[in-house]
């Protein structure tokens, strides 16, 4: 594989436009190629003295300018000068030393390969700078974990002076008893073992070979004064009269607790349960922040890798050497030379597997670095054989339903009116699921990372090749009951008495397989759809993630498919053994609920923006909140017209579908897509794209314009005389989906896209302790 395309393969999504422009500087070599082939004059480039004047006026401040020392190197052809500045720190600017004459592009080159390099430095810095600070944070919340483990597991232990016997032992260099990198207090008890938080001057010189037992280097002046503190020091424990509990109204009694309290922090109960919570919580911390460290270090890698590769190829177009004189500077700076990555990297891991797993590397490094997930052959091989086996049995459906001439009879005709809505619940849902299949295939064609979005865990998380799997093979299993269905009734005498129980069967089989506790059938996915369930039922009692309300969204398109369930609690309640027609639409129940199961799912979204409006004081969460109050309006002001005839409470329901039709559309192309800007570099679009062609997006604003009239069918019937039963309904619902499919990828293109620009490619995990200085200092402020 070319490096170029492992360069852009490797890249963190979130991070793109801080790498080094790989692509743009090889096409500036090709230039010089042809250039040097045809010996024409290339176009000007910026000179030494004029992007020295273009540094002073972007910062606005004075710079202090010195040359690089190339020291003994022969025959090289550039020189590079290092520009201070007062606040920002170093830039570099490379100087050509050969003749300017015919060499306007290597000048170019060399210009744009300066600019790469210090975005690419300056970023790092600014990152690792970040990372320094959190680093801080984690020092004070491992301080008061170690305090809160002490008080927990055992209240009459003598913190204080174990730390007085730690620090005598540091004083006296034996190294063997210091475990973690940073300030760390070691306590050992019989089932508990205490310790370590982050000293960011640490440092790798001097290491032992064993990672539990690290050597560091003493400084006998830092000890003596370490000393004299530590004989001032009170008892630590008294650190937890300075700590709350910080509440992330994660659950029902959290909130409820929350709203009663009007307060996000609580005091400490110093409960196990607490302890536990505590600990999960600062795991995540750490893993977190620990993919971080290790992305800084790849990004650091493949930048440096980038910046040789393409100066190798300069090498080998120009026949100049530039390369040791460039590289030799970039070692120098801040990208080649800073080792804080590194380190902390290994001090995460020590801390993490002491404090986090019980001292077990293996497991501990086990969750820290979690394997990737592999492509297997056989899942695409058995999705082509399930494909193919349900387009054969749905040709035999047709073929047999023909051959029966079931339309042509009222009595067969009304037969399938009774039993395919037994079975359009499943047809909705294999084409949500083929349609998200399609849109994972094209969010990493895209390098959309949906993975991170969403949340889900790395390698669980399932590709477009394993939800094909499963869609072909319930598609499998519905059409195959559908056809023994039909065999069965051409022979009632015989089946009779099983007939009925075909489709409640498949129903049993699907709630078995999803709710099913064993390690089987993707287990964590099924897990992880059921809790985004129960989250969006119980949608005021939570916090709202992405993962929640997107897929509430999705059940906002599967109206259709909700109904259908409550049509198989009719069927095996009321018509089960009566052979008329509609017998469901004749009670007043089955009315009522039919249409208040179609507000159901807006419902969920309407308390989710409530929710975010009052954690997150987002104005934009108020009008989404009254888009779907709206909607419910217009599902309930045509529920009084199906109940009343009138022509007031038609044209109510016809002006407030078309009101909320007009509003959900608004939204979906300028709030949820992010398109139709002002000011866009892109005509009518916004200034950044993830397809190539701007014709793309046109076209699905068109067509979610019109598809939007799939959701007004659920308000408004339209009768067409060609299409009999509730064939027009079905169409509508399946146009819906696909409205919805479409939706969902340039959703979370809008989203990818919003992540890049704010360079953020991790989760926000709230710290679990405040401290009361803390929080009077920005009151203060």
């Amino acid at each position: 594989m070319k490096f170029g395309k492992e360069f852009k393969r490797e890249m963190v999504p979130e991070w793109i436009e801080a790498y080094v422009d790989y692509n743009g500087l090889k096409q500036i070599l090709q230039d010089i190629r042809r250039s040097k082939e045809s010996k024409q004059p290339p176009t000007p480039a910026r000179s030494l003295d004029q992007r020295l004047a273009l540094y002073r006026n972007f910062s606005g401040l004075n710079l202090q300018s010195s040359t690089q020392n190339t020291g003994d190197i022969e025959d090289q052809v550039i020189a590079v000068n290092t520009v201070q500045h007062e606040n920002s720190g170093k830039f570099y600017i490379t100087k050509f030393l050969g003749s300017p004459e015919g060499a306007e592009n290597e000048i170019s080159f060399f210009n744009k390969l300066d600019h790469e390099f210090n975005k690419v430095n300056t970023f790092y810095k600014d990152k690792v700078d970040e990372v320094m600070r959190e680093v801080t944070l984690l020092n004070k919340q491992m301080d008061a974990l170690i305090a809160l483990r002490i008080k927990v597991m055992d209240p009459g232990f003598d913190a204080f002076g174990s730390l007085q016997r730690l620090s005598f032992d540091i004083n006296n260099s034996t190294p063997s008893r210091i475990t973690s990198p940073l300030r760390m207090t070691t306590v050992d008890t019989d089932h508990m073992t205490v310790g370590t938080s982050f000293d960011p001057s640490y440092s790798r010189q001097g290491s032992s070979t064993n990672a539990s037992h690290p050597k560091v280097p003493i400084n006998r002046n830092t000890l003596r004064e370490k000393r004299d503190i530590d004989s001032h020091k009170s008892d630590p424990l008294e650190i937890l009269d300075h700590i709350k509990i910080v509440n992330t109204f994660e659950s029902p009694m959290s909130t409820i607790r929350g709203v009663l309290r009007e307060s996000k922090e609580n005091d400490l109960s110093y409960k196990k349960e607490e302890l536990k919570k505590v600990e999960q919580r600062l795991k995540i911390i750490f893993f977190e922040f620990y993919q971080k460290l290790r992305l800084l270090k790849h990004f650091s890698y493949m930048n440096l890798s980038a910046l040789a590769k393409i100066l190798k190829k300069y090498e080998k177009i120009t026949s100049r050497k530039a390369a040791r004189s460039y590289m030799k500077m970039v070692d120098k700076s801040y990208l080649g030379s800073s080792e804080e990555v590194t380190s902390l990297l290994d001090r995460v891991e020590t801390t993490f597997i002491k404090h986090f797993s019980h001292s077990n590397r293996r497991k501990g490094m086990k969750i820290l670095r979690p394997k990737h997930k592999i492509e297997k052959h056989r899942i695409t091989f058995l999705s082509g054989f399930l494909s193919g086996c349900s387009i054969a049995l749905l040709v035999a459906f047709i073929l047999l339903r023909d051959d029966r001439k079931l339309m042509d009879k009222e009595e067969g005709t009304s037969y399938l009116d009774k039993i395919v809505p037994l079975y359009s619940f499943y047809a909705y849902i294999v084409l949500h699921m083929l349609l998200y299949a399609a849109n994972i295939y094209f969010w990493r064609r895209y390098k959309i990372n949906y993975a991170f979005i969403f949340g889900f865990k790395q390698g669980t998380e399932l590709s477009y090749r394993e939800v094909f799997l499963l869609s072909n093979g319930l598609a499998m299993l519905v059409f195959a009951a559908l056809l023994m269905h039909l065999h069965m009734n051409s022979r009632a005498e015989e089946y009779v008495t099983r007939i009925e129980y075909v489709p409640l069967g498949l129903m049993t089989v699907l709630l078995f397989i999803t709710f099913c506790p064993f390690n089987i059938i993707y287990r964590s996915s099924r897990l992880f759809l059921i809790r985004c369930i129960f989250r969006c039922i119980c949608a005021p009692l939570y916090k709202v993630t992405l993962p929640d309300f997107f897929l509430a969204d999705q059940l906002t398109s599967q109206v259709e498919a909700i109904r259908s369930l409550e049509y198989y609690i009719c069927y095996y309640t009321w018509v089960k053994s009566s052979h008329g027609h509609n017998t469901c639409q004749s009670h007043n129940v089955y009315n009522i609920f039919y249409f208040i199961l179609a507000v159901i799912p807006y419902w969920f979204r309407f308390f989710q923006c409530i929710r975010r409006l009052f954690e997150e004081k987002d104005q934009a969460q108020a009008y989404n909140a009254l888009r779907y109050f709206l909607t419910i309006l217009a599902v309930v002001i045509k529920t009084a017209y199906s109940l009343r005839k009138s022509l007031t409470w038609e044209v109510l329901a016809i002006l407030s579908s078309l009101v909320t039709t007009l509003f959900n559309t608004y939204w979906d192309i300028v709030v949820d897509w992010g398109l139709l800007r002002r000011k866009s570099k892109n005509k009518f679009l916004r200034d950044k794209l993830v397809l190539r062609h701007k014709s793309v997006y046109f076209i699905a604003m068109v067509l979610d314009v019109l598809l939007r009239f799939a959701w007004l069918q659920l308000v408004l019937k339209f009768n067409v005389p060609s299409l009999q039963g509730s064939t027009v309904s079905s169409i509508f619902a399946c146009l819906e989906v696909l409205r919805r499919g479409m939706w969902n990828f340039f959703r979370l293109e809008n989203e990818h896209l919003n992540n890049v620009g704010k360079y953020r490619a991790f989760k926000s995990v709230p710290l679990p302790f405040v401290y009361h200085e803390e929080d009077d200092e920005d009151k203060e402020e």
